[in-house]
């Protein structure tokens, strides 16, 4: 069901927001520079803030580039 809900959540995310979905890479958030997405880079976009507790899938509290990826 988990996988479902952030199956979902994903494709809201894609076709809520055609801005979001193109031109966004890894890179845009990663603002340090340090290989991952961390809550307070996240933070800058509210999508993807709601949705980084269903994307960080390790539960380490950073997006590596595979987790970000799901929303590719």
């Amino acid at each position: 069901m988990k996988q479902l809900s952030t199956t979902i959540a994903i494709l809201a995310l894609a076709t809520s927001s055609a801005s979001f979905a193109q031109g966004v890479s890894f890179a845009t958030f990663d603002t340090d520079g340090d290989g991952v997405i961390s809550k307070e880079e996240a933070s800058a976009n509210m999508q993807l803030e709601k949705l980084f507790p269903e994307l960080d899938s390790d539960g380490n509290g950073e997006l590596s580039k595979e987790e970000f990826a799901q929303i590719q």
